[in-house]
């Protein structure tokens, strides 16, 4: 396994989640400081939107709008210039927080949930991926019990997604219907020790995880074959590639853990490294 050094790119954030590289910047949610924020190429930041509910995943849909998932309210924002609108209530598919986000070429956007209450310590429960139809139609359920449904990538053929499951130590994929729905549910790799929260997939196939309870990021192939790790000394939370020709990886961690996080109490950064094989697919 290969280590590589990381450079810090920007902080002063509380805890950011769902990183995203669109038009020549980096968009992220800072979900306990409850913003939207773009971050430009030179470390440069706004806020787009603030959200009282926790922003988090996020994507863009064919007409140039992004759509955020708002967490704690379980909805889905519509952004498109100046004007915020409701996308989805999710209310009704879903029983807690909703979580990580992925759209599609087509505008189909699938939304996971933590399936449980984490932050108010209730006992572990399986949570499910809602698919949000890009040409109409209902939220409807897509896929169940997975273990804590996190980050999702979109192969380039638009063919399949996988699904990192935080506490299930491991990324599953299926493959996409017609219909956007989900279907042949099966492990991409067995992750051991570490928890994948947020991801982004390469060139190659393989998988950069944030593996947030060992503080490291580190890269999987199909199988499980670990190649490369960026250890930050602090959780990891989520990454992307982005930049130029797509090959600097953008990594997401925080001084915090799951108890002080839940009081909001979390310093976030972002480092950058440049690796060898670029992304590719969604996001």
């Amino acid at each position: 396994m290969e280590t590589l050094q990381g450079e810090l790119f920007a902080d002063g954030f509380v805890f950011l989640e769902g990183p995203r590289w669109h038009q020549g910047a980096l968009y992220v949610s800072d979900m306990f400081g409850k913003k939207l924020l773009r971050i430009g190429s030179d470390g440069s930041r706004t806020t787009l939107l603030d959200v009282p509910s926790r922003p988090s995943g996020s994507g863009f849909l064919p007409d140039g709008s992004q759509l955020l998932v708002s967490m704690v309210d379980r909805r889905v924002l519509r952004i498109k210039g100046d004007d915020v609108s409701e996308y989805a209530d999710l209310n009704d598919v879903t029983n807690a927080d909703l979580n990580d986000m992925v759209v599609n070429a087509n505008g189909d956007a699938y939304v996971g949930n933590f399936g449980f209450d984490l932050f108010g310590g209730a006992e572990p429960a399986p949570g499910n991926i809602v698919l949000l139809p890009g040409l109409g139609g209902e939220p409807r359920v897509v896929a169940e019990d997975a273990n804590f449904p996190n980050g999702m990538v979109i192969t380039p053929d638009g063919k399949r997604l996988i699904s990192a499951e935080t506490f299930g130590n491991q990324l599953t994929q299926y493959d996409i219907d017609p219909d956007g729905g989900l279907s042949n549910k099966r492990l991409f790799a067995s992750t051991g020790e570490y928890t994948p929260d947020g991801i982004c997939l390469d060139a190659e196939g393989a998988v950069w995880i944030a593996s947030f309870v060992t503080d490291e990021f580190v890269r999987v192939k199909e199988g499980g074959e670990v190649t490369h790790r960026v250890a930050p000394g602090r959780a990891a939370v989520a990454c992307a590639l982005g930049g130029e020709g797509r090959n600097t990886l953008f990594m997401l961690s925080a001084e915090t853990d799951i108890e002080r996080l839940a009081q909001g109490d979390s310093k976030a950064f972002i480092e950058t490294v440049k690796v060898d094989v670029p992304g590719a697919g969604i996001p």
